[in-house]
């Protein structure tokens, strides 16, 4: 079983992701992966698993909507109505259960970091590295960028999080409902219903 800590396992991922995303996401996912990694020695995480689930993060983002549909099927994986309904959240979640089947030495923290909904510091570094990597401009993001190592992981975390959720509402896209789950599980019972 190959050492999913060494240079040659990130290197092979590496290249396998080179060949399976187009050359704009190849960036973003390593721009996810050097940011998760100064992340988790801003706020005391593994690095390492930082770096590889950062790298991972977007494995299965290259399929199209029927494609990752298949994807998921082709996995095992039971979907139910709103998530066949918004195939565009299904990477993480099919990209976990694929790579926990190929790698089945990379450890579970750094497969949840690609779809979990209790977050552990870890997925809360991919989930903000994902935002903050050096690809993604604005304003907004610089200004989240400054709160690095100002703000506690969490806090950092939950700022992130709103400006995904409000880029998705000016958008008008529709909101995965697990999107409004994990929000709350984060907001003390008095300030949700306030």
């Amino acid at each position: 079983m190959a050492d999913w800590r060494s240079e040659e396992f990130y290197k092979e991922r590496r290249d396998e992701l080179e060949k399976r995303v187009g050359p704009r996401r190849f960036k973003h996912s390593l721009g996810v992966s050097e940011t998760a990694e100064a992340l988790a020695c801003v706020y005391g995480a593994d690095k390492t698993a930082a770096r590889v689930a950062g790298l991972l993060h977007d494995w299965d983002k290259g399929y199209d909507d029927p494609g990752i549909l298949a994807r998921a099927d082709e996995l095992g994986m039971e979907l139910d109505a709103e998530l066949s309904a918004m195939p565009r959240v299904l990477h993480g979640l099919t990209a976990a259960v694929a790579l926990g089947r190929a790698f089945p030495e990379l450890p579970p923290e750094v497969l949840a970091a690609l779809g979990a909904v209790d977050m552990s510091d870890l997925d809360m570094i991919v989930y903000i590295a994902d935002a903050l990597e050096p690809g993604r401009k604005g304003k907004m993001v610089q200004k989240l960028r400054e709160k690095v190592g100002e703000l506690e992981l969490r806090d950092l975390f939950l700022e992130v999080y709103a400006y995904w959720v409000q880029l998705i509402m000016e958008r008008r896209h529709p909101m995965y409902s697990k999107t409004t789950e994990i929000w709350n599980s984060y907001m003390p019972e008095q300030e949700v219903f306030r």
